[in-house]
């Protein structure tokens, strides 16, 4: 059970996907504190990343230095994806993901994440120059392939440990299902049995069912969940409780959950600001309110309002227990 990942233990191997806009650091914080093997930040646009100026919040969103946080970057030339890699190691990261598993169009158009599967020596050149380029752990991100027809990962996934790198995150689907049909754990399987290094099961990961089926489908070493902790930062705790006996989270309930929300929603007003803040909030406490059955008429109220200080004042009833505390 587990695997060492550089200088880390990885003993309950139940990670947390990065996912644009959603997976950012006040999120992030949450899931760490209930427990979780690895959170991986959201992707960073090598380029981009080597043209902001110094200390822009750009830098300040990866908490590269927080001790089980992998930071993710993405590209397309070597060159940057190098120089961004030792940018970040340079901040602090533990580990250093690559990411070629990216299905947007907006990323793929311009030869980035899944659409390096369609050029796998290429993919292997960003690859090599990221290695190279730090002495940390790099691990890899990537899909089954572009489309049913090229399923190359496993070809991939030992050209890349073979390279240097150390673990191997599957999606189970192919680029051209985006996130349609349903995915292929046994799929997995066959990139486990290509390498040595610990393949992480990713798609379709919800809970401790589901956590379990796609081990028993895939032979994986662990699995990356992703949707199934929106509105849930205690369920990578709880996963890891159900597979590998880590103390299960105190899941809150009631009052403790309105402050739960309360504490996660003015973090993002702190980190984004008020006005960009409460929109990033909007879709965190569409999830929570989802899990409580909001009235829809409530939810439209607490979602459309722009005062937190009245966004705050309207959660308890949103959350269902405005009762309990009367």
């Amino acid at each position: 059970m587990g695997f060492d990942l550089g200088d880390r233990q990885i003993r309950q191997p139940v990670l947390l996907a990065p996912l644009a806009g959603i997976t950012d650091l006040p999120f992030r914080s949450l899931v760490s504190r209930f427990g979780a093997g690895l959170v991986v930040s959201e992707m960073i646009a090598s380029a981009e990343f080597l043209t902001a100026r110094p200390g822009t919040r750009e830098k300040a969103e990866l908490g590269a230095q927080i001790e089980n946080t992998s930071v993710q970057i993405a590209g397309r030339e070597p060159g940057p994806m190098a120089e961004a890699a030792r940018r970040v190691a340079d901040m602090g990261a533990r580990v250093i993901d690559i990411n070629m598993g990216c299905p947007a169009k907006k990323v793929t158009g311009g030869w980035s994440g899944s659409a390096l599967m369609r050029a796998p020596d290429h993919a292997l050149r960003l690859i090599e120059a990221v290695v190279n380029a730090v002495s940390l752990p790099v691990t890899l991100k990537t899909r089954l392939g572009w489309d049913a027809e090229t399923q190359n990962a496993p070809d991939l996934a030992r050209r890349a440990e073979a390279a240097g790198v150390r673990m191997i995150v599957i999606h189970g689907r192919t680029r051209c299902q985006f996130y349609k049909g349903t995915a292929d754990w046994e799929a997995i399987s066959k990139v486990k049995n290509a390498v040595q290094v610990p393949v992480i099961a990713n798609g379709d990961i919800f809970d401790a069912g589901t956590a379990r089926q796609a081990l028993q489908r895939s032979g994986a070493a662990g699995v990356m969940i992703g949707r199934g902790a929106q509105g849930a930062p205690w369920r990578l705790a709880e996963v890891a409780s159900a597979l590998y006996g880590a103390p299960a989270p105190d899941v809150p309930d009631g009052r403790a959950r309105v402050d739960l929300v309360s504490e996660h929603y003015e973090a993002m007003l702190g980190f984004y600001g008020r006005v960009l803040g409460g929109r990033v909030a909007r879709k965190h406490l569409g999830w929570y309110m989802d899990a409580a059955g909001t009235p829809a008429g409530l939810r439209k109220l607490l979602l459309t309002e722009r005062d937190p200080d009245k966004v705050l004042d309207l959660l308890p009833d949103a959350l269902n227990v405005r009762a309990e505390a009367a």
